[in-house]
C-alpha cells in the first residue's frame, strides 16, 4: 500500500453506484454526502470530480467536474451469479462488469484518489500503480463476504472511510486482520446556520412535528405516527416526507397505505407529502418546530438530524446505531420502536417552550460544529491529501 505522503495532492474521483442521479431531485444519502464533500473544501484542497452515468437527470450539483459514461445496464442473473461465485471464490463478475465503465478510462486520469462509495466491486479495478483506491461506506457492506474473498477485493485499498464509529466497528469486525488499520471514521456534515447563537423562531399555533425518509418499516414513520395519536391533541400536526422510493409517482406500497390509516384516526392534523426533491424538502424543514427520525434499525448515520438542526428545529432520534453519533448533545433520544417514549418526548417540547427554545439552539450549535467544511477536513485528513491538518480535523 502506497504511504499518504505519496497522496498529497492528488484530486478525488468520486464514483456515485451506476444509475443513481447526482441532483437535487433524487432523495439518496450518497449524491448528497458527495456534493457536501465538494463543497466543503477548503482553498488548499486537491480538486474534486463526479463520476456519474450517462442519461441521469441532467439538473446536476454544481462547482464539480462530471465524467459521464456510458452505463453497462444489469443482467437478471447476475445477482445470484454474483452470489453462486462468491460462495466458491470467484469474483463477483456481474457487479465487476457494471463498475468496470466507471473507471474505463482512468489510464487518462491524473493519478486520484479513487473514492467508491458504496462499491466494495470497484475497488479491484481501480489500477493501484496510478490511482489510490478507497471505499467509501456509507452502509454495512461486507456481511456477505468472507476474509478470503475481502482479502482479494479489497487488498490494494487505501483507506475504508465509515460514516460512523458504529459502522467502522461492525465492518473492522468483518475484515481479515491486515486491512483493519486502513479504516477510518469521516462523520458527515451539514450546511450549517450562519448563527449558532440566533434567537430560534418561536412556534406557531401547532407544534409542527417533520418527518423526513423513506417510508419504510425501518425508518420507523409509523411509530411517529402512532406517537401523534397517542399524544390526541390538536395543538400539534405531523407532516411526513418522503415515498418508499424515490418516485414521487409510484403507487403507494401496503405499509404506505396502513400509515395513511393510522393516520385518519389522529386528532392532531397528518399531511402525507410523498417524495419531494431537496429544495422542497428544506423548505418544509424550515417550517418544522420539532424533526423526528424514530428509526428502528441501526442507521450508520442519521443525516436528516443534522439537516433538522441545520434549519432550526429542535430533533428527537432513536438511540440506535450511528444516530446518537449525529445527533450529539444537539437533540433528544428515545429508545427505538417506543410509541410512548417518543410521545412522551414531543409533550415536553409541546409544553414547554423553553423546552423547545433550547432544544433548537443546541441543534444549532451541534449543525454548526458539523459543518462540511470539517468534514472534507477530516477527510483529507485520513487520506493524506491535507498538506496542514486542520486544528481538531482528526477529533
Amino acid at each position: 500500500m502506497q504511504r499518504s505522503t505519496d497522496a498529497v495532492d492528488r484530486p478525488y474521483v468520486h464514483v456515485i453506484t451506476p444509475g443513481d442521479h447526482y441532483s437535487p431531485r433524487t432523495g439518496s444519502a450518497v449524491p448528497t454526502v458527495v456534493d457536501g464533500l465538494v463543497r466543503g473544501a477548503s482553498a488548499g484542497s486537491a480538486p474534486s470530480s463526479v463520476v456519474v452515468a450517462r442519461g441521469t437527470y441532467p439538473d446536476r450539483y454544481p462547482g464539480v467536474d462530471v465524467v459521464e459514461y456510458p452505463q453497462v445496464s444489469a443482467r437478471r442473473a447476475d445477482r445470484y451469479l454474483d452470489a453462486a461465485s462468491s460462495r466458491v471464490g470467484l469474483p463477483r463478475f456481474g457487479a465487476r462488469r457494471a463498475f468496470a465503465a466507471t473507471v474505463q478510462d482512468q489510464a487518462s486520469w491524473a493519478p486520484s484518489f479513487v473514492l467508491a462509495h458504496n462499491a466494495p466491486q470497484l475497488v479491484p479495478l481501480v489500477d493501484p500503480s496510478r490511482h489510490l483506491p478507497v471505499l467509501y461506506a456509507h452502509n454495512q457492506l461486507l456481511r456477505t463476504y468472507g476474509h478470503r474473498e475481502l482479502a482479494r477485493t479489497l487488498g490494494s485499498v487505501h483507506r475504508i472511510v465509515c460514516v460512523s464509529s458504529f459502522l467502522a466497528d461492525e465492518t473492522v469486525s468483518l475484515l481479515p486482520r491486515p486491512l483493519r488499520d486502513r479504516v477510518v471514521v469521516v462523520h458527515n456534515g451539514v450546511d450549517a446556520p450562519g448563527s449558532p447563537s440566533a434567537e430560534p423562531r418561536p412556534r406557531g399555533e401547532h407544534l409542527h412535528v417533520v418527518f423526513v425518509g423513506r417510508t419504510i418499516p425501518d425508518k420507523g414513520a409509523d411509530v411517529l405516527v402512532d406517537a401523534v395519536r397517542e399524544l390526541a391533541r390538536d395543538d400539534v400536526k405531523l407532516t411526513v416526507v418522503g415515498s418508499a422510493g424515490f418516485d414521487a409517482a409510484a403507487p403507494l406500497t401496503l405499509h404506505e397505505k396502513d400509515l395513511r390509516r393510522r393516520a385518519s384516526g389522529s386528532a392532531s392534523p397528518v399531511t402525507f407529502t410523498g417524495f419531494l426533491p431537496r429544495g422542497r424538502v428544506r423548505e418544509i424543514l424550515r417550517t418544522a418546530d420539532v424533526v423526528v427520525v424514530p428509526s428502528r434499525w441501526a442507521e450508520p448515520f442519521a443525516l436528516t438530524a443534522l439537516e433538522g438542526m441545520a434549519a432550526g428545529a429542535a430533533v428527537v432520534a432513536s438511540d440506535i446505531g450511528g444516530v446518537p453519533e449525529a445527533v450529539g448533545s444537539g437533540g433528544v433520544l428515545v429508545p427505538p420502536d417506543d410509541v410512548r417514549a417518543l410521545a412522551q418526548a414531543l409533550a415536553a417540547l409541546a409544553d414547554d417552550d423553553t423546552l423547545l427554545a433550547r432544544t433548537k439552539i443546541a441543534g444549532a450549535a451541534r449543525a454548526h460544529e458539523m459543518d462540511w467544511s470539517r468534514a472534507r477536513s477530516r477527510l483529507d485528513a485520513v487520506l493524506g491529501s491535507a498538506r496542514a491538518r486542520t486544528p481538531g480535523a482528526d477529533a
